[in-house]
């Protein structure tokens, strides 16, 4: 199972980005454990300065956009 961190402050934007991995990983049966953290300390641990960010299994893959589908699916 993918380890998937949604980094952000809880906005629209970043809620949009947790529902699409979450949809675009069961269309594609990978399981997945999605968290969202609104945690500034932590979020800056990934030196992530603009949000929506995404880590996968520890790794920053996405920052500062809503992710679209084809870079979700590579992800996958």
């Amino acid at each position: 199972m993918k380890e998937v961190k949604v980094l952000g402050s809880g906005c629209n934007k970043c809620i949009k980005t947790a529902e699409l991995i979450k949809n675009i990983a069961a269309e594609n049966e990978v399981p997945v454990n999605i968290v969202k953290e609104t945690n500034v300390e932590i979020i800056m641990q990934y030196g992530v300065l603009s949000t929506p960010a995404v880590v996968i299994d520890e790794v920053l893959v996405h920052s500062g956009s809503i992710p679209d589908k084809k870079k979700i699916q590579s992800w996958f």
